[in-house]
This record gives structure tokens, sequence and C-alpha cells, in this order.
């Protein structure tokens, strides 16, 4: 049972339960699966599709705080994404056409791919902080989503576009299967290559990694290109869902949901070792935590405040030193209690 519970999934299966049991038991049709006209129809099944743009950007996000970097540009990315496959259907004329689907999305996704290598290419090339530099696109990538969608927000009517994100295959939504793909996808490369075992090294020492004759600027600069990939996926699942660019609010603070997909699902942010599973729980945990959050009804202003108190007490749940204290602390209550007032044992 200890070397269970010493697993790395253990606390982050362990918490993710635990809310599912919370909910079950507060609400008992959170759990119920209804099927209408062969598709999947309940609370379970919405976390599913509801997580996947999370889940996307948080195994990008897995990938660059592994080499010991960070990305805050993920939003802004989303943002760029979807206003540029919006406006390129709402100005082909024929929103139905799969060729013109075809050409957004791959345009869309194809931006988020130059802002990865531009993020990539400040911190791996110029050397440049990654705070900074995915900070820099954080601020302009929002105004340049602005820019493309000259300053409104773009609606379109394109049932392809639609099925994206509202889309059922099998039963299940469709946006599920996109983040399946993109989990396989990922873990194959990181862990079934030695580019997982290499990422690491780079963010463990990137010295060291270097005079071992590593390419660490190659892989670091790849990490980012991943993280914009994923986050320009991300955008059109997004933008599919509401069926709108909207500059302003499109990925509003995911970057921050992602980082703590990702430390949820036990990665450390001082770099090295990662886990794609790890992430992809803590990616459920979240939005599965934003589910319980609507439910309790818990105020707009509220909100934050809310999901802060339930991360602490999940981060300190996973720590092993929290966990160690708390295992000493009833012998030194007993120890403490024993005293006298000025200090010597009692007697026994």
């Amino acid at each position: 049972m200890s070397a269970v519970m010493k697993h790395r999934l253990f606390w982050p299966l362990v918490v993710l339960l635990a809310l599912i049991l919370l909910n079950t038991v507060s609400r008992p049709s959170f759990v119920r699966i209804t099927v209408h006209d062969g598709r999947l129809y309940g609370s379970l099944i919405d976390i599913l599709r509801n997580s996947a743009p999370l889940m996307l950007v948080a195994l990008g996000m897995t990938l660059v705080i592994a080499t010991r970097g960070i990305d805050l540009s993920v939003g802004a990315i989303m943002a760029v994404s979807g206003a540029v496959a919006l406006t390129i259907i709402q100005d082909s004329g024929d929103p139905a056409n799969p060729a013109v689907l075809a050409v957004a999305i791959g345009t869309a996704v194809g931006a988020g791919l130059v802002c990865g290598l531009w993020n990539g290419f400040l911190i791996s090339v110029l050397g440049i902080q990654p705070i900074i530099a995915t900070l820099v696109l954080m601020l302009a990538g929002r105004g340049i989503a602005l820019l493309i969608t000259g300053g409104f927000i773009t609606t379109i009517n394109s049932d392809p576009y639609k099925f994206m994100a509202q889309g059922y295959v099998l039963g299940l939504p469709f946006a599920f299967y996109v983040s399946l793909v993109a989990i396989a996808i990922v873990a194959l490369i990181e862990r079934r290559t030695a580019l997982g075992m290499l990422t690491e090294a780079v963010g463990i020492n990137p010295e060291a990694s270097r005079l071992a004759g590593v390419r660490a600027r190659g892989i670091i600069w790849g990490a980012y290109a991943a993280s914009g990939l994923l986050a320009g996926f991300a955008g059109i699942l997004y933008s599919s869902n509401i069926m709108a660019a909207d500059a302003n609010a499109a990925g509003l603070y995911i970057e921050l949901d992602a980082i703590l997909a990702v430390v949820l699902g036990g990665t450390s942010l001082a770099g090295g070792t990662f886990s794609i599973a790890g992430t992809v729980v803590g990616a459920f945990t979240i939005q599965t935590l934003k589910s319980t959050i609507t439910f309790l009804g818990v105020p707009p202003a509220v909100t934050p405040v809310f999901m802060a108190a339930v991360v602490v007490v999940v981060v300190l749940v996973q720590s092993r030193r929290f966990r160690r204290f708390m295992g000493r602390l009833p012998a030194r209550l007993r120890t403490w209690t024993s005293r006298t007032p000025d200090g010597a044992e009692a007697a026994s």
C-alpha cells in the first residue's frame, strides 16, 4: 500500500475522485448518463467536452515547464487562432464549404505555431527569460487578434465548424477525441522516443546537458513551438464552441489553469521530470472543480478565492513534506501536553 501511495499519480487521482464523490453526494444526477439519438449526455460528458481546450494547452505547458520555462501567452495565442479562423470563414462567402474550413483551420493552427516559434526564438536563441518573452506575446497577442477582427467580435454560421466543439462521434463529443489524439501523440513522442529523456535532462541542468552533447536550444525551441501549436488547436475548439472570435475573452486566464493542471499532476515548476498522465488528471480536476463551483452557486466575485483555497488544499495534500509533518503532529502534541507549565516533564 505504501508503494501505491508513493506513486506520483496517487494523490492527483485521489483528489479527482474526491471531487467526483462530493458532486455525486450533493447531486446524484452528476454521474447519471443518458442516451438521446445515439449521443451520451450528462455532467461527466460535459466535463470531457469542456476540458478539451484546457487539456491541449496543459499538454503544451507541460513540455515548456519540463524545460524549466513557462508560457504565459497561450491564452493570447488562442485568441489569435480563433480570430484567424473565423475571419477566413467569414470572408469566404461560403461558411459551409469543407475546403474553406480546412484552409481556415490550417492557417489558424499555423498562426499558433508561428507564435510558439517566436517565443522559442526569444528564449532559446536570444536568451530572454521565459516569463518576460511570453509576457510580451501575452500582451501583444490580443492586440493582434483585435486587428485581425477589426476590433469587433466576429461571428459566423457554419455547421462544419460548429461540429469541432459541439459535434458527436460514436456517442461522445468530437472535442474529446481531439484531446485524446493530442494526449496519445504527445505521450508517444515524449515517452517512446529519446526526446522525453532529453527534455528532462535540459530541464534538470541545461549547461550539463549541453556539455553532454544535447542540443538544448533545439529542444527548448521545440517545446515552445509545440505549446503554440496546441494552443492554436485549443483556440479552434473555443471559438467553435461559441461560434465567435472574441479577442478579449478567448482563452482568458487559461494559462493559469494550465499551470495549475500541470502542478496538480505532479510536475515540478523547477523543471526536469514531468508527467503526461498527471497533467491529464490535473486538467480533469480543474474542469471538475469548475463544475463544482457552478453547481454550488458560488458568486462570480468569490469564485477565484474559492478556487484558490481548494487548490492550496490540494497542493498541501500532494506535498510529501506536509504529509510527513501531519503524520508526526499527533506525537508532538502528546509530547507538548505531557509537559508541565514550567517546562519539566510531567510525572508518569
